[in-house]
């Protein structure tokens, strides 16, 4: 039998040791398996301006490697639309899908480092969830993260960051990131 891998996430640990018994007692689950958990987490780069500069695409995914650990996919227009220049098929974005400890890797930095860093910070909007307990919110500058070198960024972009959970709703999602201290506004 192979060995287990001795390095567990932070919040891993706290979700199996802590968290998932006190959403057991809070909401009472007749199953162990109906507690809601963290599913996965996407982080997307909308460029706009990809349609005119090659460039664009290439600085984002360095970037959002950087910042997510693996390699993003390039999104592509499904539709051609002529008032924006955009053809069917062209590059205008890069995302990339976190699950297992690179998720709770990404959460416990995104938390405890990002966040603080944001400028006029007052909290996360605690109705920013999408009725099936899946939590949205962007950031408007990539740069808060500290693996980013801010000399070396050609322009500050934005990203949006969903954070999907097991959740069956907003109350049970909203609790549960409640409890790995996501900063909601009160």
């Amino acid at each position: 039998m192979a060995e287990a891998n001795a390095y567990e996430p932070r919040l891993k640990k706290l979700y199996r040791d802590e968290i998932r018994g006190k959403m057991n007692t809070e909401f009472s689950y007749k199953n162990a398996m109906m507690t809601p958990k963290l599913e996965k987490v996407v982080i997307n780069m909308g460029l706009g301006d990809a349609v005119n500069d090659r460039k664009v695409i290439e600085s984002a995914i360095a970037d959002l490697t950087l910042i997510a650990g693996q390699k993003p996919v390039i999104t592509k227009a499904r539709k051609s639309i002529a008032n924006f220049k955009l053809r069917d098929g062209m590059a205008i974005g890069v995302k990339v899908t976190l699950r297992k400890d690179r998720m709770y890797e990404f959460i416990d930095r995104f938390i405890t480092v990002a966040l603080p860093r944001v400028r006029d910070f007052r909290g996360l909007n605690a109705k920013s969830f999408d009725g099936k307990g899946n939590f949205a919110m962007g950031l408007k500058e990539h740069i808060v993260f500290p693996e980013i070198d801010y000399d070396k960024v050609d322009k500050i972009r934005g990203m949006d960051i969903i954070v999907c959970t097991t959740a069956s709703n907003d109350d049970e999602a909203r609790a549960l990131l409640k409890e790995f201290n996501f900063p909601f506004r009160k």
